[in-house]
């Protein structure tokens, strides 16, 4: 006997789990795009997450290729992170980067728009960081607090879950 289940039957099963962290396969990254691109807008979150790797390599004095080497990626991924809000980045590149900058993959995963954000404060954190960094050779006062905060942010063990 076999049992087929429908991806919308997986999905209302999946959402009953509550803030248990699920995932198996693709749906671990992306349980629902079509729900995701409706509710909340990805481009908001990349523009913080380009600016992110941008501030954390600059904070660590690193050229591109620096931090291609030490999160062993592709360097040619990261200037597009860094300068294409529209690039849906590598998964791999994403924790990679994660470990490299020592902050929770999970949420580093959601600001890059690879899974649906169940955290109801980081896109609304995301979004007050991209505004209030600005591209400079130096880091500015105010861009190493924003950055800090925002680490701290992602560094976060347990984020706060959308009911």
């Amino acid at each position: 006997m076999k049992l087929e289940r429908s991806k919308d039957w997986w999905l209302n099963r999946a959402r009953r789990e509550g803030d248990a962290v699920i995932g198996a396969g693709l749906l671990a990254f992306d349980p629902a795009p079509e729900e995701r691109a409706a509710t909340a807008p990805a481009e908001d979150s990349r523009i913080a997450f380009g600016k992110f790797v941008n501030l954390m390599r600059r904070r660590r004095g690193l050229s591109m290729e620096q931090l291609a080497d030490a999160a062993e990626v592709d360097a040619s991924e990261l200037l597009v992170i860094e300068d294409d809000v529209h690039h849906r980045p590598e998964p791999r590149t994403v924790y990679r980067l994660a470990q490299t900058f020592e902050v929770s993959q999970m949420r580093l995963m959601q600001l890059a728009g690879l899974t649906a954000a169940n955290d109801a404060g980081l896109r609304q954190e995301a979004v007050r960081f991209a505004a209030r960094s600005e591209s400079v050779q130096k880091l500015t006062s105010e861009e190493s607090s924003a950055l800090e905060a925002f680490v701290a942010v992602l560094s976060e063990q347990e984020p706060k879950r959308v009911k």
